[in-house]
């Protein structure tokens, strides 16, 4: 008995020792700048001065703000980050007490103002030029004995910066895909013809690339027509596409009258998987046009494309035949009992 009270009293002197040498931080962050995308023309020989705010809603932290070049990823709009500065464009601080890469300290509730230079240099080819304004924040050195689980984050502001002398920019696009997704094709006389059932939802994917080497916003519709005169106007969503990269188009919901069908054309819930930009719902029949015509401001060109589809109750039909079959089957089994 006294040897499992010395262990007892033992524990209980090195439990609350071992509780108060283990204590962790956890550290909420939530940091916004403004403004999210900055767009800029600027003549070769230029700068301009942009006044970036930041501000900390979490936890007080250490912050460091840095500018990084980018470039497109994927067809969704992503971008893959670059690890150093590329091109001719040249970023600083105009803050009297900050600098790029240099560490400073923001309070809870605390806003700090970043007064961002741009340059580009005499002889700066012209052309367009991708960077992110970043701002991390920087975990403090721990204490010895202490258990930090500090949140790291990272919030960006995009920079495209087109670099021209006249001010005139190159505008190549081209429509890449237009296309109706559909599991069921027919080929008819060397043109295939794209199957759904009336009841089946019809995607639709629209890509546009920009061969040029400045960036371009597409305007304009996608329009559908079924073969009794029905339309449905949806107009798309601009949105830019890097030079030299492809990007997967999207339209805006339709109004009331935008019905096609008794249907309504809805982007989809997931549409940002890469698989469509629109999809119609509804109830069709018969044959279906998709056309799309696109522009980029003005004096630009304009580029055309279009796709159809035949819809049937095919679902419906099958079902009708076999509830006939099965009524038929049944009349002649009980007509044979009867007999």
């Amino acid at each position: 008995m006294k040897l499992k009270n010395i262990i007892f009293a033992i524990l209980l002197l090195t439990i609350p020792y071992s509780l108060a040498t283990s204590h962790s931080f956890a550290q909420q962050v939530s940091l916004s700048i403004s403004p999210p995308l900055l767009e800029v023309f600027i003549k070769p020989g230029k700068s301009i001065m942009v006044a970036y705010s930041l501000e900390n809603s979490g936890d007080p932290t250490i912050i460091e703000a840095e500018v990084v070049s980018f470039e497109p990823k994927d067809n969704l709009g992503q971008i893959s980050l670059k690890s150093t500065l590329e091109g001719p464009v040249r970023f600083y601080l105009d803050n009297a007490d900050l600098q790029l890469n240099q560490s400073f300290f923001l309070k809870t509730g605390e806003k700090q103002q970043l007064l961002l230079r741009i340059r580009v240099p005499d002889g700066a080819p012209e052309g367009d030029y991708y960077y992110s304004l970043l701002a991390k924040t920087v975990p403090p050195p721990t204490l010895e004995g202490v258990a930090s689980s500090r949140a790291k984050a990272t919030i960006a502001s995009n920079i495209l910066i087109t670099v021209t002398e006249s001010g005139i920019v190159e505008v190549k696009p081209k429509i890449a895909i237009f296309e109706i997704l559909s599991r069921f094709k027919l080929n008819l006389f060397g043109k295939v013809v794209k199957i759904f059932d009336s009841f089946d939802k019809v995607p639709l994917m629209l890509i546009v690339e920009n061969k040029g080497n400045n960036l371009i916003k597409p305007e304009g519709k996608i329009s559908l027509r079924g073969n009794f005169g029905e339309t449905s106007t949806h107009e798309i969503i601009p949105k830019n596409i890097l030079a030299q990269s492809q990007r997967l188009i999207e339209a805006r919901l339709p109004s009331p009258a935008g019905e096609a069908n008794g249907g309504q054309a809805t982007p989809s819930a997931s549409i940002n998987d890469g698989n469509s930009s629109l999809i119609f719902n509804g109830f069709f029949v018969g044959l279906y046009n998709l056309s799309t015509n696109i522009t980029f401001g003005e004096n630009s060109p304009t580029i055309f494309a279009s796709s159809s589809f035949f819809a049937f109750p095919f679902k419906l039909l099958f079902g009708f035949i076999i509830v006939v079959t099965l009524t038929i089957y049944v009349i002649k089994k009980f007509s044979r009992n009867d007999d």
